[in-house]
């Protein structure tokens, strides 16, 4: 299963949308370089959503664009929502990840959620923990790789 790379996305504080940037360097046990997210802390350490998710907010009306959920990777064509845990991710030429979670626990409604009017990484986002590192461009590739 494969698709591609549409945004790649950061903010340098957490709660709030990211920016789209025109690359994102990422590093091993860690994340994205300069993202507010990264740390070796913690399985989150990048985030994905696909423009199919996006595009369904905007169909509720929402003015919504990639990076406005707080994910760091916008992607189209691969059914993130079907990937188990633990599938393996090659992003791009060189990073290489694992699904490490799948949707998130909101306790309360965050920031994105009254920024944007609703917010759908909780229900439809991923993450992974990076195991190799290197740099993600809009235009990668994204595929599913065996570990």
């Amino acid at each position: 299963m494969s698709g591609t790379v549409i945004s790649v996305n950061t903010s340098e504080k957490k709660g709030v949308r990211k920016k789209p940037v025109p690359e994102i360097s990422v590093n091993a046990d860690y994340g994205i370089e300069g993202d507010a997210h990264a740390s070796s802390e913690w399985h989150r350490q990048v985030s994905l959503l696909a423009l199919e998710s996006i595009r369904k907010m905007r169909e509720k009306g929402l003015d919504v664009k990639p990076g406005d959920f707080a994910e760091n990777i916008t992607t189209e064509g691969i059914d993130l929502l079907s990937l188990p845990l633990g599938t393996g991710l090659s992003i791009g030429d060189d990073v290489v990840g694992e699904v490490s979670q799948i949707g998130k626990e909101c306790h309360t409604r965050c920031s994105i959620y009254y920024q944007a009017g609703d917010c759908v990484m909780p229900t439809e986002g991923i993450f992974i923990k990076v195991l190799k590192g290197g740099k993600v461009r809009p235009g990668d590739v994204i595929d599913t790789v065996k570990q």
